[in-house]
């Protein structure tokens, strides 16, 4: 068996999250070898297109759902928003194969619960995380953390001691001012978007989510991002969380990234108009020792628009010692 990992120019119609054999192949893709044992000892690694998480972890506000796969020193990978643990899909199932594997999608999010009154911020997210490592008995995984999951894993280990082997850090959440025009516009006026009639939400919605990718996402991997966000629940929680997603949770643990001692690798996308690689610059300058690889041609969006990139600085990183 062999795991096709998608590259830059990876057909969509391959199924790129999917184990195939070796007499199935897409001439633009790389594939990469995957011991058999590494794949299930924990259940079955979802597809591309059968993402399930069969974990569940009871929090005070709701069930957040996660699982995990493959086997060795485990790292965790924390989603941003608008997105769930499927930003991470392909990721997961390659470091599977050395690697014990964490998924996760936050509190109003994805799969897990969603509902009116839920405490999505953060800070909120930050608490719920350090629990799910002492829930997992993980005392210092690698962790790998993209966008909005950038804050949480810093708020995690600069105020509730988390504590982690090394960190990376995706097209992360890390200094004021982020947040696209409508995330901002939905936080001045957080009682008017959740009102707004449906096929205008699914429109301004689809429009919002594809601007993420730089390259462009299929119909197929567009759709499965926005189905958590459907429907009078999900069109609720997708206003909910930017409504939450006050400024002030980065600006008060920001003066602290010059203290963090471990390994921190800074992964940014060249092409990134949700947060523009300055902020990337930014970031890595505050953080000593810390390194950066620009991710050639990918908005914000890396997983899906240079997975082979980012895999390859993301495997470096987790093999190197201290």
């Amino acid at each position: 068996m062999t795991y096709a990992l998608p590259s830059e120019t990876a057909c969509d119609t391959f199924m790129g999250g999917a184990i195939v054999g070796t007499a199935t192949r897409c001439p633009n893709c790389v594939r990469v070898a995957v011991r058999p044992e590494c794949l299930y000892p924990r259940g079955v690694m979802p597809s591309m297109n059968n993402w399930t998480l069969t974990q569940g972890y009871e929090t005070r506000d709701g069930i957040v759902r996660w699982d995990r796969f493959g086997a060795g020193p485990p790292v965790v990978l924390l989603h941003g928003t608008p997105f769930s643990s499927y930003v991470w899909r392909d990721v997961a199932a390659a470091l599977a194969a050395d690697h014990e594997v964490y998924v996760w999608d936050m509190l109003g999010y994805g799969a897990s619960d969603k509902h009116a009154g839920q405490d999505v911020s953060p800070r909120a997210q930050a608490l719920i995380f350090a629990e799910l490592l002492s829930h997992w008995g993980l005392q210092r995984p690698a962790v790998v953390a993209h966008d909005f999951g950038g804050a949480v894993a810093l708020r995690a280990h600069l105020l509730h001691e988390a504590n982690y082997e090394r960190l990376a850090l995706v097209d992360a959440v890390a200094h004021a001012p982020w947040g696209t025009g409508l995330f901002r516009l939905v936080r001045e006026n957080p009682d008017v978007f959740p009102q707004l009639p449906t096929e205008v939400h699914e429109g301004a919605l689809r429009a919002y989510v594809g601007t993420a990718s730089h390259r462009g996402l299929a119909d197929g991997t567009l759709s499965a991002y926005l189905a958590p966000w459907l429907g009078d629940e999900g069109q609720a929680a997708f206003y909910r969380q930017m409504a939450q997603g006050d400024e002030s949770y980065t600006n008060d643990i920001q003066d602290s990234y010059g203290g963090l001692d471990l390994p921190v690798l800074v992964c940014w996308g060249t092409c990134d108009t949700w947060l523009p690689p300055e902020k990337g610059e930014q970031l890595a300058a505050a953080i000593p020792d810390a390194r950066i690889c620009w991710l050639r041609g990918a908005g914000h969006l890396v997983q899906e628009d240079a997975p082979t990139q980012l895999l390859s600085a993301l495997k470096e990183f987790l093999a190197n010692e201290r």
